[in-house]
């Protein structure tokens, strides 16, 4: 079933062949367009990239273990700075402390989200509303991922800790 899956051709073209050709013909004319685009056309698309990411995570989270909060917080350094270390310091960060949060060795502090808050509602006006809390929101539900997706190793020994008599 799977075979014929691959074999069947778009009705549009007569051959394999001729949609192959088409794909490899529109893929070249798209490299073409993307190589014309400035410099500040390419950071609007990948920070709406970015910012469509994160509104996906946040409305359909997924219960892992996975770091996405690191993950969007580096592309989102990648997009705009060509080493961290100029990131750290616009937001006023030692690079070792913003080291510590990308390779998840030290949660972000308080200070920290904030200033990540503020330096995105700049970056972002190039695109539109970016809502402020979003980096929060991101953060918090990853916690509450982490959580879900390992109970089977914490909740063993926190239920033999509580007590509790059903009322009915």
């Amino acid at each position: 079933m799977n075979e014929m899956a691959n074999e069947v051709v778009d009705s549009r073209y007569s051959s394999s062949r001729e949609q192959r050709d088409e794909a490899q013909q529109l893929m070249e004319k798209r490299k073409l367009r993307m190589s014309k685009l400035s410099r500040a056309e390419v950071f609007k698309a990948k920070l709406m990239q970015l910012k469509l990411q994160m509104e996906e995570f946040l409305r359909a989270p997924v219960y892992d273990n996975k770091p996405h909060f690191t993950t969007f917080l580096e592309t989102y350094i990648d997009t705009l700075y060509d080493k961290r270390s100029e990131f750290a310091k616009d937001i006023a960060v030692t690079p070792v402390s913003l080291s510590q949060v990308l390779n998840n060795h030290r949660e972000p502090k308080e200070e920290f989200m904030l200033k990540l808050m503020v330096h995105s509602e700049r970056a972002f006006k190039l695109i539109g509303s970016f809502h402020k809390k979003i980096w929060y929101q991101v953060y918090f539900q990853e916690k509450i991922n982490e959580t879900m997706a390992s109970q089977e190793q914490w909740r063993p020994e926190v239920e033999k800790k509580i007590k509790f008599e059903s009322f009915a």
